[in-house]
């Protein structure tokens, strides 16, 4: 039988979103418990050198930055579990929440949702070996290391073509291969794409395989589905641009999403009371590090005034 316990708050996602959620909580005041598979981490700890988060002029490992949000929980008494919430469902006697752990249940009065959402892989041979060592999913982290190289990015949609307009400010030249005749980006940044003189389009072509050796990205192999040529292109970058795939699986059915990501108010609230998100998870047009603290700022304060009504009412 599985041990039930009792809290006010539970944080789900050990990541950026959920550590700073967890520090604005304790202040706040809140019982509470931050659940995370293997401790802290997410997206962020995987970055190479984050050079845009405010305060740290001259950049900060993603590995550092989760380790001093972490050690900065630890310090206002933040309690970490290594834990993974396998369903979520309502208590229907009082209204709070009961989530499955498997060998733990744990019933909460609110919940923060911050598990975040990972890029979407092209899943083709060299991509994961060359992850960090010339394959990147985040042009804004990563694209100031090409300045002057040439690089290739992945993809035909917003993000695709956005992430290729802000390398072509930094790269020599930038490929945009693309499996379609025709991009799926909006017209305007379509239109934008090509009136840039270093940003060549490869149509109807899917990526083969990323090459590189220790150093790193060498170049990549291509597939011309029309046509069933191959070729390869010399390349210092791949920034892959296919899209998120959120964490929310295990929500199905319980709170409103839009593609797989919680759709939410300006105060972080869900569709269900009591269930709040924060950070990548969300359905949101920016995904970086510091949107994912303010969300999560707002969330532990939703949270909190949520808690404290409930607690007035009894």
């Amino acid at each position: 039988m599985s041990e039930i316990r009792e809290h006010e708050l539970v944080i789900v996602g050990g990541g950026a979103a959920g550590l700073t959620a967890g520090i604005y909580a304790m202040r706040y005041g809140l019982e509470m418990v931050l659940l995370a598979i293997g401790g802290p981490g997410g997206q962020t700890a995987t970055a190479t050198v984050i050079e845009n988060f405010p305060g740290f002029p001259d950049g900060i490992t993603g590995a550092e930055l989760i380790m001093r949000l972490g050690q900065q929980a630890e310090n206002f008494g933040v309690t970490f579990e290594s834990a993974e919430v396998k369903q979520i469902a309502p208590e229907p006697e009082d209204g709070r929440w009961r989530l499955d752990c498997g060998s733990t249940e744990i019933v909460a009065e609110a919940i923060i949702l911050a598990v975040g959402a990972s890029p979407r892989r092209l899943k083709i041979p060299g991509e994961r070996d060359l992850f960090g060592k010339g394959v990147s999913y985040c042009a804004t982290c990563d694209g100031f290391f090409y300045r002057g190289k040439t690089v290739a990015v992945i993809g035909g949609g917003n993000s695709a073509i956005e992430e290729a307009l802000y390398l072509s400010d930094i790269a020599e030249k930038v490929y945009v291969v693309h499996r379609r005749d025709e991009l799926r980006a909006e017209r305007i940044l379509a239109e934008r794409a090509f009136k840039v003189d270093n940003l060549e389009l490869v149509w109807d072509t899917i990526p083969a395989e990323i090459l590189g050796d220790a150093s790193g990205v060498t170049g990549i192999a291509l597939h011309n589905k029309k046509t069933n040529e191959d070729s390869e292109i010399d390349l210092d970058g791949v920034f892959v641009a296919i899209g998120y795939e959120p964490n929310t699986s295990f929500l199905e059915g319980l709170i409103e999403l839009t593609d797989g990501f919680v759709v939410t108010d300006q105060r972080m609230r869900t569709s269900q009371p009591g269930i709040f998100a924060a950070g990548d998870v969300r359905d949101t047009p920016l995904r970086q590090v510091t949107t994912a603290v303010g969300d999560a700022a707002i969330a532990a304060d939703s949270a909190y005034r949520y808690v404290a009504q409930r607690r007035s009412e009894r």
